[in-house]
């Protein structure tokens, strides 16, 4: 009797027909065997299939010149996407503008300005260190006091007359004083007013004017009133007289204008004979 314990072990092609024999007098046992045979044993990798070669002569082998180009070609092609990843990219420098003909126009224009500036400039300056420009002086060498009297505690009159000199002390520049207003004051309180007529100085040349000051029931305040009445017992009133002026000056063909200030305090003795005892003029622009 046959072991099918054994028989497992041992590899072994059966037929069908005696495959149904076994199985009818063992029915469990090589039941049993063959199922666990067919488990165990593992089961064999297939073979890929073997392809098919045909041989070939080598005179039958003919292989054209173009695809040998073109296989030659291949390798040497270079790919647009890897020469775009590989090549750093390339910054194009922006083509020059040509400047607009306005711009020129202008940059000329300001050139030239700025150029004549200049030249006024140092034309300027030469003239004023070469001529030595001076303002014309003004200058009181006598004066009058005839009237001083008060119609009440707080109304003022007077008669007041002074010599005005004027000088141009330019040796090459002729002046024409414009505008001229003169005003008197007492204590910084205004209590006359005078213009004078415009006239032209040459240079050097000195011009005596008379101004003629009559107050007319002019306001005082109390102090001021007091204060001029005390000064009129005492025999010395001091008045402040004030121009104005717009002078113009003349040099060949430059013309240039400006305003004069001039201050002067003046003493004077009582009315009805008063006379000049001291005078301090200054002039400036």
């Amino acid at each position: 009797m046959v072991n099918p314990m054994k028989m497992g072990l041992v590899s072994v092609d059966i037929e069908d027909h005696v495959l149904k024999a076994l199985l009818v007098c063992f029915p469990f046992h090589l039941h049993l065997h063959l199922h666990l045979h067919i488990r165990l044993q593992p089961q064999p990798h297939p073979h890929p299939p073997r392809k098919h070669t045909t041989s070939i002569s080598l005179d039958e082998i003919v292989i054209s010149k173009q695809a040998v180009n073109q296989q030659n070609r291949a390798p040497n092609k270079p790919n647009p996407d890897e020469k775009r990843s590989t090549n750093p990219p390339r910054f194009h420098k922006p083509h020059p503008r040509r400047t607009n003909p306005v711009i020129w126009c202008t940059s000329i224009l300001c050139l030239i300005f700025s150029l004549i500036l200049i030249f006024f400039g140092v034309a300027t300056l030469v003239i004023f260190i070469a001529i030595k420009p001076r303002n014309p002086a003004f200058d009181i060498p006598n004066a009058n006091l005839n009237t001083i009297y008060f119609d009440s505690p707080e109304y003022f009159n007077g008669d007041f007359t002074f010599l005005a000199n004027f000088s141009n002390p330019n040796r090459k520049i002729d002046v024409r004083f414009e505008y001229l207003d003169i005003e008197l004051f007492f204590a910084d309180r205004l209590i006359a007013t005078q213009a004078v007529q415009p006239f032209t100085q040459r240079r050097g040349e000195k011009r005596l004017e008379s101004v003629h000051f009559i107050s007319s029931l002019v306001f005082l305040p109390q102090n001021l009133a007091v204060e001029l009445q005390k000064q009129v017992q005492s025999n010395r009133i001091t008045y402040s007289v004030r121009g104005t002026y717009r002078v113009r000056a003349t040099l060949g063909l430059i013309h240039y204008s400006f305003w004069l200030h001039s201050r002067c305090q003046v003493e004077m003795t009582g009315p009805p004979t008063g006379v000049l005892l001291a005078r301090s003029c200054r002039t400036k622009r």
